[in-house]
């Protein structure tokens, strides 16, 4: 498509002592993906100057986002009216994301700078992109209310009388995580602020409830990782614009990227109310708050499935942005969310449950909370950038403990099988015997 961009000239004349302005109408020009857009542009060049002698370049900064087709253009075969020259830029977009073309004239081998513009190519809004952050609300807020449903303060109350669990745990998931994320993100894209927001907001998410499912496979403390996750998740309405306000505005200045306060606080805001939902059911529907409770665990690995496989089906762009940076970052997080939590818990000399449960529950972000805010709270095209910051994430996560969860399943077996054949020995040792004996005497 053919998108024609009209210009109101500005009169943007550049310092005194050069002979030649150009006029130009933004600092920024918005485009889709493969789309081209005629940019014009004027430039004045006074009648005394020989025009011959003169070359207007365009230098691209990063030509794999958008292509420029003239990067040389000789003011001498440009439309003339007096002094000034008119012509058009033919840009492509590319790819997602942004980049800076700088418009120079050369005069005599010397190169000068007149202006910049900053091109930001984004994706045309498609149904299936509403559907899908419509789908991604919705099932957000049935998740959160079952969490208020689920929410059992007995155990709450009985696992904080021996706080030493959840008080390590807590330490992991909301100072460790951070600046973990906050770490690996400026050592693997000291460049990328876009890809720097995408971990550092899974890095500040609460726990996901495949934790629980996880902690019950692999022999953990369940009724902790229930109590942590209840803990991490109430707690995150407070940490996350904590961490999102102070460090992470760090990394939205160093981007230039304009933190969205009031759409990170309606997120926030907008996850309250569906808890608050599922805690009055509890208290006045029994019953359906027992239904709830019981579809709670398949529906969270159900939603965090859902939306990772429906944002890389919609979004194959992300598989062009899987860089080995992105894998190791995607197994980076929690693999040493993992370890943290472990050495933690083995430093206090805790339970081997308990190990078990905190471990995991550092490890395993909520990426559907990441993307969640991501879509919703940051602008295009930085959301759908960081977006695969997450979904690199939830894929890695499991890996290790399928791992696990594979040797321990191994174990337990050989486990049984060395336990049936040691009850084929007496008590002294000497195997039984068993013959046939009594079953000739009975023929």
């Amino acid at each position: 498509m053919l998108l024609i961009v009209g210009i109101f000239l500005l009169g943007l004349t550049i310092p005194t002592g050069q002979a030649w302005q150009l006029n130009l109408t933004a600092n920024s020009v918005k485009l889709h993906l493969d789309d081209v857009i005629q940019v014009p542009f004027e430039l004045v060049i006074p009648t005394t100057i020989d025009s011959t002698k003169l070359e207007f370049v365009v230098e691209n900064s990063d030509p794999t986002v958008a292509s420029v087709a003239n990067p040389w253009i000789k003011p001498e075969f440009l439309p003339v009216n007096g002094e000034h020259y008119n012509g058009t830029l033919n840009v492509t977009g590319v790819f997602l994301g942004k980049t800076k073309i700088l418009l120079k004239v050369i005069d005599r081998g010397m190169g000068h700078e007149l202006e910049k513009l900053e091109l930001i190519v984004i994706r045309p809004e498609r149904v299936i992109d509403r559907l899908f952050t419509g789908s991604v609300i919705a099932l957000v807020c049935i998740l959160y209310i079952n969490f208020g449903c689920a929410m059992d303060w007995e155990v709450l109350r009985e696992t904080i009388k021996r706080p030493i669990g959840p008080i390590i745990g807590s330490i992991c998931q909301f100072i460790l995580m951070p600046l973990l994320a906050f770490g690996i993100g400026y050592a693997l894209f000291p460049d990328k602020p876009e890809m720097q927001l995408g971990i550092f907001f899974t890095g500040i998410s609460p726990s996901g409830g495949a934790s629980n499912i996880w902690t019950l496979l692999l022999g953990g403390n369940l009724p902790l990782s229930i109590s942590m996750t209840t803990v991490s998740t109430l707690a995150s309405f407070g940490t996350m614009p904590l961490w999102i306000f102070t460090l992470g505005k760090y990394i939205f200045d160093r981007g230039n990227i304009k933190i969205p306060y009031s759409r990170i606080a309606t997120s926030a805001i907008g996850l309250v109310v569906p808890l608050a939902i599922g805690f009055i059911i509890q208290r006045k529907c029994p019953k359906v708050c027992k239904l709830m409770v019981r579809i709670m665990k398949p529906f969270s690995v159900v939603l965090i499935l859902f939306i990772v496989i429906f944002a890389i089906v919609i979004n194959l762009y992300l598989f062009q942005l899987f860089s080995w940076q992105i894998i190791l970052t995607g197994m980076g997080l929690p693999w040493l969310g993992f370890l943290c939590g472990l050495i933690m818990m083995l430093v206090f000399r805790q339970p081997q449950p308990d190990v078990r449960a905190i471990a995991i529950e550092t490890g395993i972000q909520n990426t559907g909370i990441a993307i969640f805010l991501l879509k919703s709270g940051i602008e295009q095209p930085t959301a759908d950038l960081t977006t695969v910051i997450p979904v690199s994430c939830a894929i890695m996560t499991p890996i290790p403990l399928m791992i696990l969860w594979l040797i321990k399943i191994i174990y337990d077996r050989r486990k049984e099988r060395c336990e049936k054949s040691s009850d084929k020995f007496q008590p002294d040792g000497m195997p039984i015997v068993i013959s046939n004996l009594s079953a000739i005497q009975s023929a």
